[in-house]
């Protein structure tokens, strides 16, 4: 008996409190210090809780609070839109302001603020002034009024870190959604562009909207994405990495089946080919989906400079990819099962390059591997200033060293160094991270069985791909299934003017961009090719 109070006192101990999110729902009273009180009790009597008292009225004079978060507000919209319109600008309206017409006269003729709401529950308060609003509580009010005053520390736009161009917009998306929306609507100027939001997060009360052109995308994708935001149960969204974890088709897989950006133009033109965006509120990286897996290849200038370059790039692209985890592999397996491959005249060099090794080219390989990693983190975490010369001196002295040391040979040091640099051609972080993992479970198989363990992990590797869907897409589309029409913008990428149709993996609404026929003269000097 003892010991099953004991236990119990043990569970009560370790079991957290409950937490207290503000989401009662409850409305509010008609007393005005009621009202103030438990607002602030509520918010633990929080420093940057501003709370001022003010009369309106002639005769009688009555109380209002106005209440904001001073961290979250744009403090000039307050002062000229909101306690100037009340106290100075509206002196002859007050002359007819009485306690029971006040609330709806001060939302008529009062705030010279755009956007305002009447709210009469404590979780929608506790909500809107988390989200930066400033709220008006009154004597006798059972309802009160939120004014739209969003500001504080906001970062202004600024230059992809991540997705860099030669040629092409300079602008980012940022931590604040109202402005990201903003900046894909400029480039997509039309009523279709169709915006739902909801919040996500019992904490965090985090905003999440989804953008789709209506009459384009599918809409059995936009229900099904709608379908499993609102199925998310959470006590916070603080990045989109969060909703991606919880949208995505499938998680056990090295390989992204929701694409990342941080650029406002990758969005804009993926949602001209019909896919679907969602934006999230503190994240600079919005979600785009479907996504295939010859979409994380295309960079956004592939359409801002000749077809002839891009198709050339991409080509790269895909090489750069394939070396980046088959390289390694490819040299163990040759170096310890299949010298006969190699021609003499080298095989006789690598032979004296490895007399003194004391370690197999497998053990080699993956030693060179790590350190390298390790450094390549290092280069990432390490403060900007150091970055640079951890990532030069580190490489540079631990490869030199361990050359002359006769831990590996100079070849493994330069196809380690050439695995890595192929690993940054790729524009999609993930997939290059996708590539570095995969990388160390080809090495075991090419130092096992050699070529044959190459072969069969690209067999497992295309046989996984191929289990893979992204919102009903194939991940391999186009080219498992084989979709001939879709191959004008895949490894190759034609002119503008051929690529009529939007991807028909992702079933758009609309399939044709524009009409037939259109495209430049064929001739310098020619008309129209028809004439």
């Amino acid at each position: 008996m003892r010991f099953w109070r004991r236990k119990r006192n043990k569970e009560k101990l370790e079991s957290p409190p409950p937490a207290r999110d503000g989401g009662d729902q409850f409305p509010l009273k008609k007393s005005l210090q009621d009202n103030v009180d438990r607002l602030k009790r509520e918010l633990g009597n929080s420093p940057d809780l501003i709370i001022r008292t003010f009369e309106l009225g002639i005769s009688p004079r009555f109380q209002v609070v106005i209440a904001y978060i001073d961290s979250l507000v744009d403090r000039k919209m307050i002062d000229e839109w909101v306690m100037k319109s009340l106290m100075i600008d509206s002196v002859e309206f007050q002359k007819t302001l009485t306690n029971r017409n006040a609330m709806e006269l001060i939302q008529r003729n009062a705030l010279t603020i755009c956007k305002i709401d009447v709210l009469d529950q404590w979780d929608q308060v506790f909500e809107s002034i988390l989200s930066g609003n400033a709220i008006l509580f009154g004597e006798g009010w059972n309802q009160i009024i939120a004014a739209d005053t969003t500001g504080g520390s906001t970062k202004p736009v600024s230059e992809p870190l991540s997705q860099i161009v030669v040629r092409g917009p300079k602008d980012s998306f940022t931590e604040s959604i109202r402005t990201n929306i903003g900046l894909v609507r400029m480039r997509v100027k039309t009523p279709n562009l169709w915006l739902k939001k909801l919040t996500i997060g019992s904490l965090t009360k985090t905003e999440v909207a989804v953008m789709y052109i209506q009459g384009v995308a599918n809409e059995k994708i936009v229900k099904d994405v709608m379908k499993k935001l609102k199925s998310i149960e959470i006590d916070g969204i603080l990045e989109s990495g969060y909703i991606e974890a919880f949208i995505e088709n499938k998680s056990w897989t090295p390989f992204p089946t929701i694409y990342s950006t941080e650029r406002p133009d990758v969005i804009s033109g993926n949602l001209l080919e019909g896919r679907v965006a969602i934006l999230i509120d503190n994240s600079p990286y919005a979600l785009v989906l479907p996504a295939s897996f010859n979409l994380f290849f295309q960079s956004v200038e592939d359409y801002y400079q000749r077809f002839d370059i891009s198709t050339f790039l991409r080509l790269l692209r895909y090489t750069a990819f394939i070396v980046s985890f088959i390289a390694p592999s490819i040299y163990i397996a040759l170096t310890t099962y299949h010298p006969e491959m190699i021609p003499t005249d080298l095989l006789i060099n690598l032979a004296g390059q490895r007399e003194g090794i004391p370690f197999p080219a497998l053990v080699e390989a993956f030693l060179m591997e790590v350190i390298f990693e390790v450094i390549r983190e290092a280069g990432i975490r390490a403060p900007k200033a150091l970055s640079t010369a951890v990532t030069i001196v580190g490489a540079i002295v631990l490869g030199q060293t361990a050359v002359q040391s006769g831990l590996v040979t100079p070849v493994m040091v330069i196809v380690v160094a050439l695995t890595a640099i192929a690993s940054f051609v790729n524009p999609s972080f993930n997939v290059a991270i996708a590539a570095r993992m995969i990388r160390f479970i080809y090495m075991i198989l090419a130092g096992t069985f050699g070529m044959f363990g190459i072969s069969l992990a690209l067999i497992m590797t295309i046989a996984h791909m191929n289990t893979l869907y992204s919102y009903g897409t194939p991940y391999l589309a186009p080219f498992s299934p084989f979709i001939p029409e879709d191959h004008k913008d895949t490894v190759i990428r034609l002119p503008i003017w051929a690529l009529r149709k939007r991807p028909s993996s992702i079933n758009p609404n609309n399939p044709n961009r524009f009409p037939r026929g259109i495209q430049p003269p064929q001739e310098p000097g020619s008309g129209d090719p028809d004439d």
